[in-house]
């Protein structure tokens, strides 16, 4: 049976699914803000964020805050971490590839999680304990034993190109045995997707806590496996963990070995402290 939290979520997610939908005709009308380095939000990005918070506070009230958008807002035991639309930059360009993430966090740990694909009508759902569903079927990560012939997930973010040469080389070492290594622009999806198995595995990083929280609790809840480049646990999921984090999600085997090519190609090396 679904959470009272997870159904509020599903309904604040579904929200602003309707405002992305609403608005994919009129892109060239947007109003368009260049945040950072290649990195842009749209209009359409806070109004999206609007409606679920607004959703959201009317359940929860005494809950925080913490969006990609509209920043802190208020800090508890319990936050809601939220992406209001993941894969801004495939949205604008009308590349059909984007979603809403929102995942209920406790003490920095993801408890609830909801991905919500508007375009497919998919609806990942999670919470902790109770596995990982995409609409009404249980998901389970993919069964392969090793990097043999599987299909791994990447990003290249913007604020890590820097390190894009060394990731580079770790893509090319992987390209030996596996079937294609390929970047979507979504990273809550390519955790979804990593979830259900459509994806084997998935590594990025530069990635924040609003980008990967209620994924990383569906790979966990499909039975998947989730670490730094070191093979660490993940640091804090919501506004006291770190600004940036990187991630290697899959099934157990394959996410470990994964994460060895990360680290025998330098390219783990490339975050390590340098003093």
């Amino acid at each position: 049976m679904q959470k009272p939290a997870v159904t509020v979520m599903v309904k604040a997610a579904r929200l602003a699914g309707n405002v992305l939908l609403r608005n994919i005709n009129k892109l060239e009308a947007l109003n368009v803000v260049q945040k950072g380095r290649m990195d842009y939000a749209s209009e359409v990005d806070a109004d999206a964020e609007k409606v679920i918070v607004k959703e959201l506070k009317r359940a929860y009230p005494e809950y925080g805050i913490y969006a990609e958008e509209g920043g802190l807002q208020g800090v508890n035991r319990m936050m809601w971490v939220i992406d209001p639309l993941d894969g801004t930059s495939n949205y604008l360009r009308g590349f059909p590839h984007y979603c809403v993430s929102i995942a209920l966090v406790e003490n920095g740990e993801p408890t609830d999680a909801v991905i919500f694909d508007p375009l497919r009508n998919e609806l990942f759902t999670a919470s902790k304990g109770n596995g990982a569903v995409l609409n009404d079927r249980r998901l389970r990560v993919s069964d392969r034993k090793d990097l043999e012939g599987t299909m791994i997930h990447t990003g290249f973010a913007p604020r890590e190109r820097s390190r894009a040469s060394t990731q580079l080389k770790t893509v090319d070492t992987l390209l030996v045995q596996a079937e294609d290594v390929r970047r979507t622009g979504s990273a809550a999806l390519d955790l979804a997707y990593v979830a259900c198995g459509r994806a084997d595995a998935y590594f990025e990083a530069g990635v924040k806590a609003w980008d990967i929280a209620a994924g990383v609790l569906l790979v966990r809840e499909a039975g998947g496996k989730v670490c730094n480049y070191r093979g660490a646990p993940l640091d804090r999921m919501d506004s006291r963990g770190p600004e940036t984090q990187q991630v290697v999600a899959g099934n157990i085997k394959v996410c470990e070995a994964l994460q060895k090519v990360i680290v025998n190609t330098g390219y783990a090396a490339e975050f390590d402290p340098k003093f």
